[in-house]
């Protein structure tokens, strides 16, 4: 930890070092989870888990233990603010370009509690799709690149068509459509996000209709409401996707968030 500053960056429950951090600076071969903390604790912590094991068993073929990563977790709270952001990337010590196995290792980063943007947003619409979709990993300066041609474009950020001409997710974003009765969930090669998980779960607690379907860019008129969501968010208004206006939909603002303050607050 830096003497002037409350936020941490370890390794294996260890503060890094440069000679730890060094492999990493130009590193891609990872998968990390994102996390708000509030208050000492997270939603969705199964689901953060679950993330970090399911890609680890993908990419390395062993997954380090439920257990352990709380305990590092705990190990990076311990001396932080009360909220706070925190990113855990798991990595091979072994490295890129190789074929050789090492038992996962974990980095833990904090940094200062994130809401997110106000919005409402306007989205360009782009064709990509990303490699491996349904994993959280690092490297990818596509996500960038889009972005930053969208914002010159004159719009806020991407939203992504697959091959098929299909909606499927933002640069760092989940994306929800509303008809107005239902919530519309993409239909498409895409990464569940954990905000979107918990959201889900608590729609059906709340007895909202939801349904997965395949949105087009000419299926945008007949909507009533979108947003975008991730791990700092349930849910930022989107009034624009390519050139479609969309209505603002407070209702359905308010629904996914009231849905996400409904999962409990859990410790690692």
């Amino acid at each position: 930890m830096n003497q002037d500053s409350p936020y941490i960056v370890q390794v294996n429950g260890r503060p890094a070092t440069a000679a730890d951090l060094a492999p990493l600076a130009f590193a891609g071969h990872a998968h990390f989870t994102a996390v708000q903390v509030r208050e000492g604790r997270v939603r969705g912590l199964d689901l953060h888990l679950e993330r970090l094991r399911s890609a680890s068993a993908e990419l390395f073929g062993r997954a380090l233990p439920d257990d352990l990563v709380r305990s590092r977790l705990r190990t990076a709270l311990r001396d932080g603010p009360a909220d706070l952001s925190l990113t855990a990337t798991v990595y091979s010590p072994a490295g890129e370009f190789t074929a050789a196995d090492a038992d996962p290792a974990l980095l833990v980063r904090t940094g200062p509690a994130s809401s997110g943007p106000g919005g409402p947003l306007a989205l360009a619409a782009v064709r990509h799709d990303r490699f491996q979709p349904h994993i959280k990993h690092v490297g990818e300066p596509a996500k960038t690149r889009l972005l930053r041609g969208a914002v010159a474009d004159g719009f806020d950020d991407a939203a992504f068509l697959d091959a098929e001409g299909r909606f499927s997710e933002a640069t760092i974003w989940n994306l929800a459509f509303w008809d107005g009765a239902s919530v519309l969930w993409p239909r498409a090669g895409l990464l569940t996000g954990t905000t979107l998980g918990i959201v889900q779960r608590q729609l059906d607690r709340l007895g909202v209709g939801q349904r997965t379907v395949a949105v087009t860019p000419g299926d945008l008129p007949a909507l009533a409401g979108a947003v975008v969501m991730n791990s700092w968010t349930p849910g930022v208004a989107v009034h624009r996707i390519g050139a479609v206006e969309l209505p603002a939909a407070p209702s359905f603002l308010e629904l996914l968030h009231r849905a996400y303050e409904a999962e409990p607050l859990t410790a690692p």
